[in-house]
């Protein structure tokens, strides 16, 4: 079992910076991915950012040159650090871990952004 905790939503005006914070912890393997997901309202839940255990990234285009995903010093920490803020990226974001096949996720946290 994988416990997942995010933090660090809230509400920013437009152009501002937020970063977002997620630890993981229980059964995690070495080997891993991590990730940023986030669901707009009235849409289905995308793909933010995913980076592997490896330090491999990958974004999604819409948050390309704005976002950075990372890992922290501590131990299954993973980071998104968002900045230039539009109102397209109000979401609840959700913490991603897959460290087999099975995917975990975090509870979600609320990012706003007002115009």
């Amino acid at each position: 079992q994988v416990q997942l905790v995010e933090s660090g939503g809230g509400l920013v005006q437009a152009g501002g910076s937020l970063r977002l914070s997620c630890a993981a912890s229980g059964n995690i393997r070495s080997d891993n991915v991590m990730g940023w997901y986030r669901q707009a309202p009235g849409k289905a839940r995308v793909l933010v950012a995913i980076i592997t255990s490896g330090g491999m990234i990958n974004y999604a285009d819409s948050v390309k040159g704005r976002f950075t995903i990372s890992r922290g010093s501590a131990k299954n920490t993973v980071y998104l650090q968002m900045n230039s803020l539009k109102p397209d990226d109000v979401a609840v974001y959700y913490c991603m871990m897959r460290p087999a096949s099975i995917q975990y996720w975090g509870q979600g946290t609320q990012v706003a952004v007002s115009s």
